[in-house]
């Protein structure tokens, strides 16, 4: 299908994993009343953004993919005849845990999951504390509405990614994300930063000919101000819709999907790419002699 309705789920989260739960499936219900065929929730919705801190407690947020938050939801999915984007902390097996979205179809069937391929640690996001690297690859899944690539968060500011998995053939480009702002920090250096962030987005979207839909959190916790300023993009980067820094919202965003044709032709981009003259990209620097 060329045009696919897309909504989008800007939420705060409380330390209570069930009502996270419930509060998105809430949301997802009112995005399917605007008309969504596909919901994408933000990162970790189940849960307080956790890695502000190295606690071995928060171990105990995890759960198997597939698990009770995926056959809860996928309950919701067949009912509503959405596909869900649900970004949960994956227990893997005893001491091995990921960052990891599953995708559920609009017949509630389990696609599959992406763990999280970058992990970053930085003061406040220790995420290599809790996170295995995902160790899946890039992926694609095919639902009853177009072709979706997922990456997480971190994954954001990899051209790489975005590139690989829009040459696996993904129709629109997921960011699933919990960033934000020190409370402490200047204005100038908060804009600097969502600057910075929605335009690397961006240029994936101009790179690869592409939507892209990005979905963060809202609300303060432990020190940080997450900035929401969720939105989406179309296949020259061009902003559709961008939500607001502060207050939750859904969102549905009528995408046509024949765009990438159109932009992908006027400007071939892939079609002029030098693959035989990429392979110093697997080097970590090109510093040897």
């Amino acid at each position: 299908m060329s045009k696919v309705k897309v909504g989008l789920v800007q939420m705060s989260c409380t330390a209570d994993k069930q009502q996270n739960l419930q509060k998105a499936i809430v949301k997802v219900r009112e995005a399917a009343e605007k008309g969504a065929q596909i919901v994408c929730l933000q990162e970790l919705f189940t849960s307080l953004y956790f890695c502000d801190v190295e606690d071995y407690d928060n171990f105990k947020l995890a759960e198997a993919i597939p698990g009770p938050s995926t056959d809860e939801l996928s309950k919701v999915a067949a009912e509503l005849n959405v596909v869900i984007i649900a970004s949960l902390f994956e227990k893997r097996a005893q001491g091995v845990y990921h960052n990891t979205t599953a995708v559920l179809d609009a017949d509630g069937s389990y696609l599959g999951k992406y763990r999280k391929m970058h992990i970053p640690d930085d003061p406040g996001f220790y995420e290599k504390f809790y996170f295995t690297p995902g160790d899946l690859g890039y992926k694609v899944f095919k639902t009853k509405y177009g072709k979706l690539g997922v990456l997480i968060c971190w994954d954001q500011w990899y051209p790489e990614a975005a590139r690989i998995t829009a040459l696996m053939g993904a129709d629109i480009l997921f960011y699933p994300t919990a960033i934000g702002w020190a409370t402490t920090q200047d204005e100038a250096t908060n804009i600097e930063q969502y600057n910075a962030w929605q335009t690397i987005q961006r240029s994936h979207a101009v790179a690869n000919g592409i939507h892209v839909v990005s979905v963060n959190r809202v609300g303060e916790e432990a020190g940080v101000k997450f900035w929401g300023g969720s939105f989406f993009a179309n296949p020259f980067g061009a902003i559709i819709h961008q939500t607001s820094h502060n207050e939750e919202e859904v969102v549905v965003q009528e995408l046509d999907l024949d765009k990438s044709d159109y932009y992908r032709s006027h400007w071939p981009f892939l079609r002029d790419r030098r693959i035989d003259s990429y392979q110093p990209i697997t080097k970590r620097l090109l510093d040897e002699d």
